[in-house]
């Protein structure tokens, strides 16, 4: 082997080194100050992408941290672990009592969003070829919720498993799905410039049923014989190999079907369920996966989402930003919050609803990627700072409601004053 070959793994380990001690240090710090430990991660990451912005020249080996691959992949198996927690801690049962208006919530909270961010954009955008294109990008965008980054704030605010967690996270799987359709809806507008056929949203709904079919079929009756099977060799290592491997077949049979791979780790994890696999089974998971998710993974998920902050939209478009970022996070509020507040969550718990839809984070990244290669964002000639900064002011807007989310909710749980077992149904 030459020595560039050798050398990488050093490189691969002193940046997930770097990048891990500056995570936690700054996790810590945010809960010192009453804040939760993804307010400090994503603060990491913003304040590492701005002084690569700046230091670059002198200090080029901050820009390598930013453009890290391992910190990359590190993400990705972050998203997993925590879907798959997510799941693990999520009852099948208390998920389908919330489903019907945990529907309500989802649609709500897509709509308002949807058409709000289409309206903004449309109105100050000039005239040219990819107007509706990018109105309706941005619109989408606003009406995406992302997964993983709510599970975590749930998780540490003891909310998951109330009725506020499980309205959010059933509310959260039905905008991923719906969120299916219009993202096939945008890529339809991208490619054809026009909207997909009534049969082609027949055919991509008719593949979310047979994937949630065939891993609830799976998670009834063929996934619990395993697992009990598995524990009589009395191997965590082994019941943990089998689970991870259960959340990346699902995934995979979520990609193949159009699907996102998340849907797989979450779904996986739903059906590992105590009175299916056992107490000790159980329990050992639950206790490994936490381990992995919030001591390693987890922080580096929030922390690359903070270095995929770019400040041109500041300089170039701030009153533009400013109302984006608003319109982002009072729509979500509203139409999520108000028909969380009509099933029968009281006023500050609809609330509180409405807020834990609205961060975007890592899902939102994926569709600006999406229409980015599809060249959406590309300027034409003369088209002005609205259309070239874009892009930057979707990134930004992703970031500063990942951001906002756990603070305003930690502060509205706090303002409750309630245990988290308390926090129920037709309470005010």
């Amino acid at each position: 082997m030459g020595p560039a070959t050798e050398t990488a793994p050093v490189q691969v380990f002193l940046e997930l080194l770097v990048l891990l001690a500056l995570a936690r240090v700054f996790a810590e710090a945010a809960e010192r100050l009453g804040q939760q430990a993804s307010v400090g991660e994503l603060t990491a990451g913003i304040l590492l992408a701005v002084a690569a912005t700046q230091w670059a020249p002198g200090l080029p080996w901050l820009a390598q941290l930013v453009e890290s691959q391992a910190l990359q992949h590190a993400a990705q198996f972050g998203i997993f672990f925590l879907v798959l927690l997510a799941g693990i801690e999520m009852e099948p049962e208390r998920i389908a009592r919330r489903s019907r208006g945990a529907f309500v919530v989802a649609v709500g909270g897509l709509l308002l969003p949807l058409l709000a961010g289409f309206v903004l954009t449309w109105v100050v955008l000039p005239e040219g070829a990819l107007r509706s294109e990018r109105a309706f990008t941005v619109g989408v965008v606003l009406s995406i919720t992302a997964v993983p980054a709510t599970i975590k704030v749930l998780a540490e605010m003891g909310l998951l498993r109330t009725a506020i967690g499980e309205t959010v996270i059933s509310a959260a799987v039905f905008d991923d799905v719906l969120g299916l359709v219009m993202l096939a809806i945008l890529t339809a507008v991208i490619e054809t410039g026009g909207l997909p056929s009534i049969w082609g949203v027949i055919w991509l709904l008719a593949k979310v049923a047979v994937f949630f079919a065939v891993t609830i079929l799976l998670g009834v009756h063929v996934y619990p014989r395993v697992s009990r099977g598995l524990a009589t060799m009395k191997a965590a290592a082994i019941e943990f190999s089998a689970l991870v491997a259960v959340g990346l077949a699902y995934g995979l049979l979520a990609e193949l079907l159009g699907m996102h791979w998340i849907m797989g780790g979450f779904m996986a994890g739903l059906f590992f369920e105590r009175a299916r696999v056992g107490a000790k089974a159980f329990q050992n998971m639950r206790l490994i996966v936490t381990a992995i998710t919030s001591g390693f993974l987890a922080p580096l998920f929030f922390l690359s989402i903070g270095t995929e902050v770019n400040l041109g939209a500041v300089v170039e478009i701030p009153f533009f930003l400013i109302a984006l970022i608003a319109l982002a996070f009072f729509a979500k509020v509203l139409g999520a919050g108000y028909p969380a507040y009509v099933i029968g969550l009281g006023r500050r718990r609809a609330l509180m609803v409405g807020v834990a839809m609205t961060s975007r984070g890592a899902v939102e990244l994926v569709v600006l990627s999406i229409a980015l290669e599809a060249g959406v964002f590309t300027p034409a000639p003369g088209e002005g700072p609205l259309v070239t900064e874009l892009f930057s002011a979707l990134v930004i807007m992703a970031v500063v409601t990942t951001l906002a989310m756990p603070i305003v909710l930690g502060r509205l749980n706090r303002k409750l004053r309630t245990r988290p077992a308390d926090v129920g149904i037709n309470r005010p």
